[in-house]
């Protein structure tokens, strides 16, 4: 059994660096393609390295809503985004002091926090209608979904406003394309690998799905995130990341988490709900700190405050 568990951790780590690979080649071949149609780089941002970024995400989430772990599923999106704010825009802050656009300030960051307040609304029927079970519907996922295309053409419109700072590298058309296809089949063999091993070990190590969810997988998932913010930042590239971020936040709610329970509703384990109220309060929490001390912009001091909240919380995960 000894032998068994640590071929499901390696197999794991395997899948998670198929996976951060994928999403590296998927991201770099479609903000090439979205550069050459002239999209300003806020816009990549929020929509194709978003997308890219959280492919991770949607690909574990795909295969887990077919083999019926929906806790896993679930799990996933709430660590990813508990990761995204906390870990990355805190690593982020300690590279350089974020400065953040008021677009971003007034309309992403509390989009990103009307997808979590949703989440812990929908999921629990039986604590709000006094139902017998708690679940993401099927018509919760629509509803998800119908708010992912607001806000598509919430960043349909800014594409017509803002202005091109940023440069994005660019390749040639079939290098992209081949960069894009081949990135995204990475992606589905990560994802898979890493579903199945993690049932294994949460099996064979008396884990529960949610626990690998909110810390192994999310944090695997968030690793693309992390890697394109850090070198976003060395290059300057301050929009390109913190859209990158709260972008990504905003797709794994409303985009992955919606398509999967669109396909597969979602059974909601109510203990899950200290990690939905945590994610939506520090979701606030990030909103609020954009008025206090300098204004708009997140400094070492509060990344350094984001750092020991995200491995303060899941310390407590794990102790849960």
């Amino acid at each position: 059994m000894n032998l068994l568990l640590w071929l499901n951790i390696l197999l794991l780590l395997v899948g998670l660096v198929i996976l951060v690979a994928g999403a590296e080649y998927m991201v770099r071949g479609s903000a090439s393609m979205a550069s050459k149609w002239g999209l300003p780089s806020i816009v990549i941002g929020l929509t194709i390295v978003a997308f890219g970024t959280s492919a991770p995400e949607m690909m574990v989430n795909l295969f887990s809503a077919a083999k019926g772990t929906t806790d896993l599923a679930i799990a996933n999106v709430i660590g990813s985004n508990m990761a995204n704010i906390l870990l990355i825009l805190g690593v982020g802050a300690m590279i350089r002091t974020l400065d953040v656009k008021k677009g971003t300030t007034y309309k992403e960051i509390p989009f990103a926090l009307l997808a979590m307040v949703l989440v812990a609304i929908m999921a629990n029927d039986g604590i709000i209608d006094g139902g017998l079970s708690n679940a993401l519907t099927r018509s919760d996922g629509l509803a998800m979904l119908a708010f992912f295309g607001i806000f598509l053409y919430y960043t349909y419109s800014l594409s017509k406003t803002a202005g091109t700072s940023e440069k994005i590298k660019q390749y040639s058309w079939p290098l992209s394309t081949v960069m894009f296809i081949g990135g995204l089949t990475a992606l589905i063999v990560g994802g898979k690998l890493i579903v199945d091993n993690a049932i294994s070990l949460a099996t064979l190590a008396g884990l529960s799905e949610g626990l690998i969810g909110l810390t192994i997988v999310a944090l695997g998932t968030s690793l693309p995130e992390l890697a394109t913010t850090v070198v976003a930042l060395r290059k300057g590239h301050t929009d390109l990341a913190i859209g990158n971020v709260i972008g990504s936040n905003i797709f794994n709610v409303f985009w992955i988490l919606g398509l999967t329970a669109t396909i597969a509703p979602l059974p909601f384990d109510t203990q899950a709900n200290a990690d939905v109220l945590f994610t939506t309060l520090i979701t606030l929490l990030l909103f609020i700190v954009m008025f206090v001390g300098q204004k708009n912009k997140i400094t070492k001091v509060e990344g350094t405050i984001f750092l020991l909240l995200y491995f303060g919380y899941i310390g407590y995960a794990i102790v849960r």
